[in-house]
């Protein structure tokens, strides 16, 4: 039998965010809980926020969850904007204990390719053929690049050197908030960054999320680039629903 729901948590440099999915619909059931990152962002410190979250919503089925990590059969092995202790760290396991379930009931996943894999499934289905590349604007850039809706997990392509720099530290939003940039200033990096990564592996569409693409319509038109560009139809929830959906499916890479 299939599952009907599943729960999905998606953890991020700023804030850990978890909701109960519909995943016939690909939406969220209810209300999203969302916890402030501790800082430092340790493995314990971030499981325990992420317990808290299940317990409030009183799930007690398979969790899926998201790290902007390279995860590799469950161990972490980067560390992008959360504390570097989780390099090496066997996430799979922290979780399960954490959570009190068997490790078979927890899926990790990189935080972008749960998103990708959300709007592979319930986005535009332009997106199921050919090369598309899914960037998460957020904290940093995460990424995530399928061929005919197939995943090629873990490219960690928002770290491309674009003009001497780490590609987010200059094209992240965050990096728009810190600098106090303008959309339009801001959209000049992004697309930057994006002709350049269109040059490199020639993708047949790019789809935008992370929480700027709530206000897409202030840059995403000042992208004048080859390749056509759509936002995230599930926006900053995708990888919710992406985590949850890999959990109920048991996908872990």
């Amino acid at each position: 039998m299939t599952a009907t729901r599943g729960f999905g948590i998606d953890i991020g440099g700023s804030g850990i965010k978890g909701a109960l999915v519909d995943l016939e619909q690909g939406q969220l059931i209810g209300d999203r809980h969302r916890i402030d990152t501790p800082q430092p962002s340790t493995p314990d410190a971030v499981a325990d926020v992420v317990a808290e979250i299940v317990r409030t919503a009183g799930w007690d089925g398979p969790v899926g969850v998201t790290l902007p990590s390279v995860v590799k059969k469950g161990v972490a092995h980067t560390a992008a904007n959360i504390d570097h202790k989780w390099i090496g760290t066997d996430a799979d396991s922290l979780f399960a204990q954490r959570l009190g379930v068997d490790v078979d009931n927890v899926a990790m996943l990189n935080d972008a390719d749960a998103a990708g894999m959300a709007e592979i499934r319930f986005g535009d289905a332009d997106a199921r053929t050919g090369v598309t590349a899914l960037l998460t604007f957020g904290t940093g850039i995460g990424s995530a690049v399928f061929h005919d809706g197939k995943l090629v997990p873990n490219t960690e392509l928002g770290h491309l050197e674009v003009d001497g720099h780490d590609a987010e530290k200059r094209a992240a939003a965050s990096v728009k908030d810190n600098e106090g940039l303008s959309y339009p200033q801001w959209a000049k990096r992004v697309h930057r960054y994006l002709s350049v990564l269109e040059n490199l592996i020639w993708p047949d569409l790019f789809i935008v999320g992370g929480g700027v693409s709530k206000k897409a319509e202030k840059w995403v038109p000042l992208l004048d680039i080859r390749t056509p560009v759509v936002v995230a139809s599930l926006q900053n929830n995708a990888g919710i629903v992406g985590a949850a959906a890999a959990a109920a499916e048991g996908i872990e890479h």
